[in-house]
């Protein structure tokens, strides 16, 4: 029997005790469970690629501004629930320094990370006019959102971008629309799990569809200015930031500090709602809310029952982060350009051992060497190649928990995988290569 890297029988024990109907099919969280009982017990570690979470220090701006508001005495003290005068007005900045779009401080609100910031847009959204409470996912997507839509008892639909880039997306997205019960699209630019960026011409497509059929954009910018085809670093230059915001005045951003900032642990994002959204009025909004107004509902409705607030001095933390950033002072962009150097040599260790790219193109250029990037293997579904992967050391997710209708994919991460273990992963995948093309197979040998 072929000795795989990880010690067959201990995986699959590992799998079992687990009890998943499907190791592929495992939520992210599951996975990444499985994956370190299976280290505690062999003593030996993965080249993990399962979790989207980052791996670079926080900015040490960050943390001495933080630092100092503790030291002035606000961790006694609750903060504004809908954020510090000093951060609002440094996240309006921003957004108008590297996106070139105008939202009023007033407008602009700090959340527990972007994923409670994307829960309440949901919630919130979903609520604001009779008829229209279904979300609408331009796929592959963050899995979790489609478990908050769950949560809050809702409606959605889907659909995979990938047949449907381009012009060719109108008439696609206008298909779902037009039924007229849809009260809100969300997508992530770029793209989780895809690394997908939409085009200009895309976003166009999306504010004029979402104008003309009364629909709001959740635009989960998770990964800010992470395309590195283009340096969007330089505030108040061109170019700037892709955004519906250009095409349409329904929308909300979502912006999360974890990846951009390297903010992760702290749990602080950026939702800024536009100045014509958030003065505009709802008939179902007083079913669940004490105003009919979008924004006062959106904050003194939805925030207040979520949360009272993000850590008073978190919140000071980011403002004099953004601050710097704004003042041309701190180049945020340029230390998570590591991402993007340790992509270009994980995927050519892939592709040089039989993987392919799954998601390869945005419209006629090659995607952005990124965060993330998606695989497939001769032969193999993504559920059964995330499985396989797990006896040769290496996690990742399989893209049918992300909405793609490419079910031979699977997703992988950058973030926990450092150079000094570029040797290990080659090594891995030399052995992944040579064992399956003389027929071997772990999932049949470890059953």
């Amino acid at each position: 029997m072929i000795q795989t890297p990880m010690d067959g029988k201990i995986v699959r024990q590992k799998i079992n005790e687990m009890k998943v109907k499907s190791v592929g099919l495992a939520s992210i969280r599951e996975l990444n469970r499985i994956v370190s009982n299976i280290e505690a017990a062999t003593g030996q570690k993965f080249i993990r690629m399962e979790m989207g979470s980052p791996g670079l220090d926080p900015p040490q701006i960050a943390v001495q501004a933080e630092i100092d508001a503790l030291k002035k005495g606000v961790g006694s003290k609750y903060p504004p629930f809908d954020g510090i005068p000093e951060l609002k007005t440094e996240i309006s900045r921003f957004i108008k320094l590297f996106m070139d779009i105008e939202i009023k401080p007033e407008y602009c609100l700090p959340t527990v990370g972007a994923m409670q910031g994307c829960f309440l847009a949901i919630m919130v959204t979903s609520r604001f006019k009779k008829g229209k409470e279904k979300i609408l996912f331009i796929d592959p997507g963050f899995p979790v959102n489609k478990r908050q839509v769950r949560v809050l008892g809702l409606q959605s639909d889907r659909f995979d971008i990938y047949n449907h880039r381009g012009l060719k997306l109108r008439e696609k997205l206008e298909s779902y629309l037009k039924n007229g019960d849809f009260a809100s699209i969300m997508y992530s630019n770029p793209n989780n799990p895809a690394w997908i960026v939409f085009t200009e011409t895309e976003l166009k497509i999306i504010g004029e569809l979402a104008t003309a059929y009364d629909v709001i954009v959740l635009e989960d910018l998770a990964y800010f200015g992470m395309d590195f085809r283009k340096d969007y670093s330089q505030p108040g230059q061109p170019p700037f930031v892709p955004t519906v915001a250009r095409y349409t005045e329904n929308y909300i951003l979502i912006i999360s500090s974890s990846k951009s900032f390297s903010l992760a642990g702290q749990r602080i994002g950026m939702t800024a709602i536009s100045n014509t959204l958030f003065n505009s009025t709802g008939d179902n909004l007083l079913n669940y809310f004490d105003s009919n107004q979008f924004g006062r509902a959106y904050i003194f409705g939805g925030m207040y029952t979520l949360s009272s607030g993000v850590s008073h001095s978190n919140q000071f933390g980011l403002a004099g982060l953004l601050k710097a950033v704004n003042d041309g002072k701190f180049n945020f962009l340029e230390p998570v350009k590591e991402y993007a150097r340790r992509a270009k040599v994980m995927k050519k260790l892939f592709l040089d051992n039989g993987f392919k790219l799954v998601y390869d193109k945005d419209e006629d250029r090659p995607i952005a060497d990124g965060f993330y990037f998606t695989l497939s293997y001769p032969g193999f579904t993504g559920e059964e190649l995330v499985e396989e992967l797990l006896f040769y050391g290496i996690s990742a997710i399989s893209l049918a928990i992300t909405g793609s209708d490419r079910l031979e994919g699977i997703r992988a991460c950058v973030s926990w995988t450092d150079s000094s273990q570029f040797p290990i992963l080659e090594q891995r995948l030399k052995q992944f290569k040579k064992d399956h093309e003389n027929g071997f197979r772990a999932l049949k040998e470890y059953r």
